[in-house]
């Protein structure tokens, strides 16, 4: 084949593992081509962690690029369904959960100090009553000054940006 310009090839978007790929090694100053494969070159690339709610899953970079996880299944990257059918105070434990608010009438979401900066949790307004929170030795900031979720299925979400300081976002209302 006659020597072309790499913006000539056609391009690969899904290389196989014994592909071979071109590189151009100039360490010493003299440019010399080499070939290595796209298994090789992907086992040279650096192992990334990355850390989830219940541990750290770690990520072999041919892993990016092959989908196999060898069997390891990824966890900690969904959120827990915590039901409510009555006035309710939020718990440290409800960090990251998503809260579901089912009750027919008006229902409270009471938001005690302690649960600490980075806390969040998202509600559901399932039921017909609305639902809204309540500080209790907490700051709730909302940009709007709204305390409520706006209607029935409306989603909020509550986010400790410090601790004992909030912000309500989301179809809020007042």
């Amino acid at each position: 084949m006659a020597n072309k310009k790499i913006t000539a090839l056609p391009e690969l978007t899904s290389p196989a593992g014994a592909d071979l790929l071109a590189i151009v090694d100039d360490v010493a100053g003299t440019p010399t081509t080499k070939k290595i494969t796209a298994t090789n070159i992907m086992g040279l690339a650096p192992v990334q962690s990355v850390a989830g709610r219940t541990g750290t899953v770690t990520v072999d970079a041919g892993d990016l690029t092959d989908g196999n996880f060898d069997g390891t299944a990824i966890s900690g990257f969904d959120a827990s369904i915590n039901d409510k059918t009555d006035d309710y105070t939020l718990l440290a434990s409800d960090n990251g959960k998503v809260v579901v608010m089912n009750k027919a009438s008006a229902v409270t979401v009471t938001v005690p100090s302690g649960l600490g900066a980075g806390f969040n949790c998202s509600f559901v307004q399932k039921g017909a009553g609305q639902v809204s929170f309540s500080a209790s030795s907490t700051t709730i900031n909302n940009r709007q000054s709204h305390t409520k979720i706006n209607a029935q299925f409306g989603v909020a979400s509550l986010l400790a940006y410090a601790d004992d300081t909030f912000v309500l976002a989301g179809d809020t209302a007042s």
